[in-house]
């Protein structure tokens, strides 16, 4: 059975280590017969949560108008959500931390989704990703019924697409052949 898959790519360079990855693991998931959207959360606007709770008394409408209503739609359309990131200070990316704390508008609407987690890092100690990971989770732990199915870590990678040609690119590959 296909499934409905979305990227969110929050890699601040197209063709970033963590955005190849997008691309390698949206191959395998295509090729296994699903439907499959990439969003280059770059190149979106998406302004900051200001806290008003607009969303609570608006049922789940934003009173920010930007392209987070357009996320937020494809969030509930899909099966599966892959949330990609590099990892910055330990942690994700302004873009993709800008993208989950405005999931707040629909959080408790957006239920038993897939997730898959890559990072990438130009630093290869084993703990690198931790809090980056533990970010994906956070939001996944907040909406019902979801499970993570696959993390992917590119460590060691600093130059956009220093990540080609890795055994990493094949793992995305294969992961997304798997869904």
């Amino acid at each position: 059975m296909s499934k409905k898959v979305l990227i969110l790519s929050g890699s601040p360079r197209k063709g970033g280590n963590s955005d190849v990855l997008c691309d390698a693991f949206m191959k395998g998931a295509q090729e296994a017969g699903n439907e499959v959207e990439k969003i280059f959360l770059r190149s979106k606007k998406i302004g900051y949560c200001n806290a008003c709770y607009y969303c609570k008394k608006s049922g789940g409408v934003c009173a920010i108008k930007d392209d987070m209503a357009e996320i937020l739609e494809k969030m509930h359309w899909a099966d599966v959500i892959v949330m990609a990131s590099p990892v910055y200070f330990y942690s994700i990316d302004a873009q993709m931390k800008t993208v989950i704390d405005r999931t707040v508008a629909q959080w408790t609407q957006i239920k038993n989704k897939e997730f898959y987690y890559i990072m990438t890092a130009a630093e290869e100690s084993s703990t690198v990703m931790d809090c980056t990971l533990e970010c994906f989770r956070g939001l996944a732990a907040c909406l019902s019924g979801s499970k993570e199915m696959g993390v992917i870590y590119g460590k060691g990678v600093y130059e956009a697409g220093a990540i080609k040609n890795t055994a990493t690119m094949q793992q995305a590959y294969e992961m997304g052949k798997g869904i």
